[in-house]
């Protein structure tokens, strides 16, 4: 018989979601807040800096990021998520106590270096899957996601607002009071986990990197990810010091700029997802959207930077970057194997953080012995290189990953299981693992859904059985 399939989230679903989303939210605002500012502060604040040590404290948080997320990942598994994500975010306190009383930039460095080590996002993916059902946990990153591009919007205009209220140094207090605020959110809402196991759909298997490393699609997108990152945070070394130099701005006011531009890039990026997603253009919407950013950086370099200029240059750059930030995870998960969704991922996010470090370090290094031009000339170098790698990506098919349990499967019937799986329209790829008695399907979501899946499991195994 199958399994009735309600209509929306049961409570427990919609807490999990909502609280996850809370908790991201902290984070992210705890990160980002200080980009549109921190140079400005750095410049007045520290004796004798340089544009390195300016970018490498914007950027550095990436690295320690990198570096523990999978680990933070493997060690929930052994301890639980809530007692890992409550640890990540006291870390994340105790770095942002640090760069509130630095008193010299090796400190702030230090303390945005022990902000990135509470590496809690994988941890808080795998208690998504943990707590909300197959067919709804696509709906429930949805929520996660959206909350993560409006936290960064928010972020961007709060900086410079809050800077002019209580400046850097109080930014960083605000943000050690969004940690304690993020383990609340852990203690008192984010619902018990009774059911914690490894997660395949959000978790990295060691076991699978070879593989992935070797899957020349999935690198593309991992050297995407690594190049949009690096692009983003070696423009936020100068874009305040030109708002303020050649556009005019206090820093007070470049909220002005940055409120609006986000707010109509998320307007204008619609039709082109539209188009993508629904209309099956997905490679040439995404090609386009790389050499938009990549001509932007040219525009940096060569125009005069007015403030209706840069209005203009950052309204198409931050609507091909909301584009590119929303099409690359779909993307990982259209060309990852269906049991291995969760590497596929770790390792994308893993390049994201390494593109944030290394894109800071050298825009860093670029401005402090090029100036300005400098910074955009290796950004258009960056941007022209994926747009060379992206030309020659597979045409995407609009498949999604889901996985439905199953009973006890012997190993010789594995095989066959697969293949009759396979005869069913919808379905691209089916994996049977009989160890942890889950079955693993690309699937075209227009067709069919988790529910169908079971159904069709059944019939195939009745089949199994009365052939023995």
């Amino acid at each position: 018989m199958a399994i009735p399939h309600p209509n929306t989230m049961n409570p427990v679903e919609r807490r999990a979601a909502f609280s996850i989303a809370g908790i991201f939210s902290t984070r992210m605002l705890g990160l980002f807040m200080i980009f549109p500012v921190f140079a400005l502060f750095a410049e007045k604040e520290f004796a004798d800096i340089t544009g390195t040590q300016i970018g490498i404290a914007i950027g550095i948080y990436g690295l320690t990021q990198a570096l523990l997320q999978i680990p933070f990942g493997y060690f929930s598994d052994k301890f639980g998520r809530k007692p890992l994500i409550i640890v990540g975010m006291l870390i994340f306190l105790l770095g942002s106590l640090v760069c509130a009383m630095a008193d010299s930039i090796e400190m702030m460095i230090l303390g945005r270096a022990l902000q990135g080590m509470g590496a809690v996002a994988a941890v808080l993916m795998a208690s998504v899957a943990d707590l909300v059902r197959e067919q709804y946990r696509l709906r429930a990153m949805s929520i996660v996601g959206m909350t993560i591009g409006l936290s960064f919007t928010l972020s961007l205009v709060a900086g410079p607002l809050l800077d002019a209220w209580i400046g850097v140094r109080g930014i960083f207090w605000v943000i050690a009071g969004l940690s304690l605020l993020g383990i609340v959110l852990v203690i008192f809402a984010l619902p018990p986990i009774k059911n914690q196991e490894f997660q395949r759909e959000a978790q990295t298997d060691f076991s699978q990197f070879g593989e992935i490393l070797r899957n020349s699609q999935l690198l593309r997108l991992d050297l995407g990810v690594f190049v949009l990152h690096a692009i983003l945070t070696a423009m936020f070394v100068v874009m305040p010091l030109s708002l303020r130099d050649s556009a005019g701005l206090p820093a007070v006011e470049h909220w002005h700029i940055y409120l609006p531009v986000m707010l109509l890039s998320f307007i204008l990026m619609v039709p082109f997802i539209i188009q993508a997603e629904s209309k099956g253009r997905m490679k040439p919407v995404f090609v386009g959207a790389i050499a938009a950013i990549t001509l932007m950086q040219l525009g940096f370099l060569s125009f005069e930077q007015s403030f209706w200029m840069l209005f203009a240059l950052l309204l198409v750059f931050f609507t091909a970057f909301n584009l590119l930030e929303a099409s690359l995870p779909s993307l990982v998960v259209k060309l990852s194997p269906a049991d291995k969704k969760g590497t596929a991922s770790g390792v994308y996010s893993t390049s994201q953080f390494l593109g944030a470090a290394i894109g800071g370090a050298l825009g860093g290094y670029c401005y402090q012995h090029y100036g300005y031009n400098g910074v955009f000339v290796m950004t258009t170098i960056l941007g022209t290189v994926w747009f060379i790698v992206a030309l020659s990506m597979t045409r995407p098919m609009p498949l999604s990953i889901a996985s439905v349990p199953i009973g006890p499967v012997a190993e010789h019937e594995v095989a066959e299981l697969q293949q009759k799986l396979m005869n069913f329209e919808g379905i691209y790829e089916a994996i049977v693992l009989p160890n942890e008695q889950r079955v693993y399907f690309k699937i075209d979501r227009k067709q069919l859904n988790e529910v169908t899946l079971i159904e069709y499991i059944e019939q195939s195994s009745e089949s199994l059985r009365k052939r023995e």
